[in-house]
């Protein structure tokens, strides 16, 4: 995906976030539910135009910084390699975040459901998703799996990267599962996130040993 490309479909949604918020303010609630638990209850609440506004501005401000980063990268020239593939990234990462922002605008408007059976899958898909480009990345400093021994090699990066590509559309799959054991959720998202967190942190200091000795 080219940069222009992406960048019109970012902003697109951006603006389409803050014409919805417009178009149904008057409909919202004066407290909005903004936060939900494993159980899918509404759990945390902020002003209506908080609830309203608050997820727009986010959704400006890290599509700006997305776009700008690849710009001041010391190592910007790698960019190059992989540009399509980060472009996609953050139109995936902005489409993601507007799908959770329709999700929390749909519920407070009164069709009260089970938040997490639509969330879960996203989460899912997220996941896969980041698997299927992450060996695709060449060394940066912004995105990708950064670890002291990865930003150090190229090698390390490359070899770290590949392993996270299979981890990460695992934690895809098993996050779909999770879907179906409600009441253990946490076990089919968080506990694979940390466990896959320390398997590469430790795979990418041991490379980094190997191929220092």
């Amino acid at each position: 995906m080219k940069t222009k490309t992406s960048s019109n479909v970012v902003f697109s949604l951006v603006l389409l976030s803050v014409l919805i918020g417009v178009y149904f303010y008057p409909q919202l609630p004066e407290s909005m539910a903004t936060h939900w638990g494993l159980s899918g209850e509404a759990n945390g609440y902020m002003s209506k135009f908080w609830g309203v506004f608050l997820f727009p501005i986010i959704l400006f401000g890290l599509s700006l910084m997305l776009l700008f980063f690849p710009k001041i990268d010391p190592l910007k020239k790698d960019f190059v390699g992989f540009k399509k593939y980060y472009n996609a990234f953050i139109v995936f990462m902005i489409g993601f975040l507007f799908y959770v922002y329709i999700l929390s605008m749909v519920w407070n408007l009164g069709f009260v459901f089970n938040i997490n059976h639509f969330i879960i899958p996203a989460i899912g898909l997220l996941f896969f998703y980041l698997g299927s480009i992450l060996e695709h990345l060449k060394r940066n400093w912004f995105i990708g799996i950064k670890t002291p021994w990865t930003l150090s090699s190229d090698s390390v990066w490359n070899k770290t990267h590949k392993l996270g590509s299979k981890l990460f559309k695992l934690m895809g799959v098993i996050a779909f599962i999770g879907i179906f054991f409600e009441k253990y959720l946490i076990w089919f998202i968080f506990v694979p996130v940390f466990l896959v967190v320390i398997i590469l942190f430790a795979y990418s200091y041991f490379t980094y040993q190997k191929e220092k000795r």
